[in-house]
């Protein structure tokens, strides 16, 4: 059915698990201004994640298909992006430890034929993530460690602070960039769709 899957973002850990999903797929990056309405974490990823599929929409013609997706960590209604410097991932580490906190990931998929959209779903995956305590000494090491940049909450559950990680709730490769099993079921019922 589809030309060709664009993929909205540069997270080089979301190409490497769309790649779990399929070969054929081209990333294209967005530099349009991203805006914030709610502050609802569910409501805050899928707006972010449509702003960065709807640009896609104007381009080109024949059949596509465009995935965007943006995560948030949150502790207590408290919304964490991804920190600025050492000093706030810190911050950010000494509210999460020895707590559990959500992960959410807004998911925009678009599917567009001829320049018109022919099919548009857009949804959530919160995971709950358990963070074992960590003493000054290994927030300062980790953070040191450049590892927690580029990653909201300030960490990066796939790496090196998987150590300090004692559960999890819900599916894991949401936490890592998106859910790869609901993403895939989707892509599969849109291309049945589409084909009718």
């Amino acid at each position: 059915m589809f030309g060709y899957i664009v993929l909205a973002s540069g997270s080089p850990r979301r190409r490497e698990l769309m790649n779990f999903i399929t070969d054929s797929f081209e990333v294209y990056v967005s530099d349009c201004e991203e805006v914030i309405r709610s502050s609802v974490p569910a409501e805050v990823t899928k707006e972010l994640a449509e702003q960065k599929e709807l640009l896609e929409k104007k381009k080109g013609t024949g059949e596509i298909l465009v995935i965007g997706a943006d995560t948030v960590v949150s502790f207590r209604g408290k919304i964490f992006g991804k920190p600025t410097d050492k000093k706030e991932a810190e911050e950010m580490l000494s509210i999460l430890q020895g707590q559990t906190h959500e992960v959410t990931t807004g998911v925009a998929m678009l599917a567009v034929s001829e320049g018109k959209e022919v099919r548009r779903e857009v949804f959530y995956e919160t995971t709950e993530v358990k963070v074992a305590p960590m003493s000054d000494k290994e927030i300062d090491e980790y953070t040191a460690s450049g590892d927690c940049y580029d990653k909201a909450g300030g960490y990066g559950i796939q790496g090196v602070f998987s150590k300090y990680i004692s559960g999890i709730q819900g599916d894991y490769f949401n936490v890592v960039g998106f859910p790869v099993h609901r993403i895939y079921n989707m892509l599969k019922e849109i291309e049945k769709d589409c084909r009718k």
